[in-house]
């Protein structure tokens, strides 16, 4: 399904993101836990991409495979580092044709193991230039739906890692949506002032397509480091770092501290007529249908119109 339908039938959007899995205990783990939150009926799901293409086949599989066996939409991400033209252009194909509607356009990140590759090498070297081939692809009826893909791609509420100018990070915003994005989806953040603050300078910039907020909750003070690694730097309040020094030494209080910051962050949003909550899952169930049920959600409640 298009994005635009997929916005035009769920006033506020409610989505999950999972990575494709490198083994095949992995693969078990993550097929429950897709079925689990099966039933909360998100959305969309969205499904990531490893730098470089380095989960190229893993994400086509598990694309396929989520919309064949769950009904759900699924949004695989599509970056621009070590890859050409024909590439793209071969992927975009394969998606196309096994009727997946929407792309996550993104720059993407060096593999860990080509340090110095020269992105010069690259048919794109910004995520503005991917949003325009993929909205070409469409224009020029190689898609079912005659709109083409649906494009979505990155927002950083906290400043883009890259671009320390947050007037020139704003204008490369504005290029990826004037290329033809549909909706933004932004990276992980823990003050919803960051994220209100972001939306206020896309209106004034002139971006008016819907923007999601993207969550995930603290479960342990190791995964937020690594959260903060991956991030390349969130900012987290002295309120939610006191209250996880307080609980440091009880991993069960480190995960409710996490669970409550998160489900404080979601109604604060929800309250504020957010467009959507994009839940980072690091393909698990439990903190996100925690969530759900401590927002007064459950199996049965439907996600349209909260």
């Amino acid at each position: 399904m298009h994005i635009c339908d997929i916005f035009d039938q769920h006033p506020t959007t409610l989505s999950f993101e999972f990575f494709p899995p490198k083994t095949p205990a992995s693969a078990d783990l993550l097929y429950l836990a897709i079925e689990q939150l099966a039933s909360l009926k998100p959305s969309f799901v969205s499904v990531t991409y490893g730098a470089g293409g380095s989960t190229r086949e893993l994400t086509h599989d598990l694309v396929v495979r989520t919309q064949k066996q769950s009904g759900l939409n699924p949004i695989p991400h599509l970056t621009c580092v070590c890859h050409q033209q024909s590439d793209i252009f071969q992927i975009l194909e394969r998606y196309a044709a096994a009727g997946v509607g929407n792309i996550l356009a993104l720059g993407g990140d060096l593999p860990v193991d080509k340090p110095d590759y020269d992105r010069g090498q690259d048919a794109f070297r910004y995520a503005a230039d991917l949003v325009s081939f993929v909205k070409k692809f469409g224009e020029q009826g190689n898609h079912p739906d005659k709109r083409g893909f649906g494009i979505g791609v990155a927002g950083f509420p906290e400043g883009h890692p890259g671009t320390p100018n947050r007037l020139l990070e704003m204008d490369h915003l504005k290029a990826k949506v004037d290329a033809g994005a549909d909706y933004i989806c932004t990276q992980l953040f823990f003050e919803n002032r960051d994220f209100f603050d972001f939306c206020e300078r896309c209106e004034l910039a002139g971006i008016h397509v819907p923007i999601i907020a993207g969550i995930m909750p603290v479960s342990t003070t190791k995964g937020m480091k690594r959260m903060a690694e991956l991030s390349a730097g969130s900012r987290f309040p002295a309120s939610l770092l006191r209250a996880l020094h307080r609980a440091q030494d009880d991993p069960q209080a480190v995960t409710q501290v996490g669970l409550q910051w998160a489900t404080t962050q979601c109604m604060d949003l929800l309250d504020n007529d957010v467009r959507g909550i994009h839940f980072y899952t690091l393909n698990k169930s439990d903190a996100t249908k925690q969530i759900y049920l401590r927002m007064g959600l459950n199996d049965s409640t439907p996600v349209t119109g909260i």
